[in-house]
């Protein structure tokens, strides 16, 4: 019997603090073997695992974040852009997100907010990384729409300044989904229960169409700046300028804050969706144009 040493090999761990601070950690390592030097299956064995470690594995960013993801990407100046549908608030403009980083921005501060009171949990920061993957997947799937439905992300950014430079991660400041849907057959508000057949139809009519707001969050550092209310007034426009005139929401019932931001931009509580939603503890709240 006799002893191998594989060579020490290198790891390379990507861990993350906050929105856009990444670290990268190498981690070193090696195993000793005992093997009997007379044993051809033994040698084999050892020769194919020298042979998969003998290359540095560098994990990708999450299996939904593609290599095509540039972290370090500089946000585009407006005039690269040039979209008109786009409105300007004090030092920020709000517009629908065009690249893959900003879908991902997005998608890490839906994590930050998920996670913002559970910060001192084991694990905390790889649950958010995990969250945030699986929300940008969800975010790049329902922009190619299904259904007949329009899905857009709306983000906050940073306006351009002069000398001034910023990637991507930290000039997306808020975020909010936008949806353009159609009720079911039998329904007057989204998720109504309604008597009807087991699989029920899309109503694809004028008056079943509606908008529908989700996942309104800002960054801990930017709020109190007018940017959610700023960021709903847009996307209020947007469903408008697509030819709908009900937007709804779901609001948890002990979110006041939220609560009265909706009521202030005109959203009022839809008291028949109340009796059914006390199991979600939350409130359906429309917006009649």
């Amino acid at each position: 019997m006799s002893m191998v040493v594989v060579p020490r090999v290198e790891f390379l761990r990507l861990s993350h603090n906050g929105m856009g601070n990444h670290k990268i950690h190498w981690n070193s390592a090696s195993w000793t073997m005992g093997m009997n030097s007379k044993s051809s299956s033994q040698t084999r064995k050892r020769d194919e695992l020298s042979l998969k470690l003998s290359t540095p594995s560098v994990p990708q960013l999450g299996t939904s974040t593609s290599s095509d993801l540039h972290f370090d990407r500089q946000q585009p100046s407006d005039q690269e852009f040039n979209q008109e549908n786009r409105m300007e608030f004090g030092r920020f403009v709000a517009r629908e997100a065009v690249l893959d980083e900003e879908y991902w921005t997005a998608a890490w501060l839906r994590a930050e907010s998920h996670w913002e009171d559970r910060t001192n949990e084991r694990y905390v920061d790889s649950y958010k990384r995990k969250f945030a993957d699986q929300e940008y997947n969800a975010i790049k799937r329902q922009c190619k729409g299904q259904n007949g439905q329009k899905f857009t992300c709306i983000v906050a950014v940073k306006r351009e300044e002069k000398n001034v430079k910023r990637t991507v991660l930290k000039s997306v400041v808020g975020t909010l989904d936008l949806s353009i849907r159609y009720l079911l057959h039998g329904e007057t508000f989204p998720g109504e229960r309604v008597k009807a057949p087991l699989f029920c139809s899309i109503n694809k009519t004028s008056t079943s169409r509606y908008g529908y707001v989700a996942n309104l969050c800002v960054a801990k550092s930017a709020r109190r700046q007018g940017i959610a209310s700023n960021m709903l007034h847009f996307a209020l426009e947007s469903a408008k300028s697509n030819g709908v005139e009900q937007i709804f929401v779901h609001v948890h019932r002990s979110n006041r804050p939220a609560q009265e931001l909706y009521q202030k931009l005109g959203f009022e509580m839809v008291e028949m969706a109340s009796s059914q939603l006390v199991e979600d503890q939350t409130y359906l709240l429309l917006f009649q144009k």
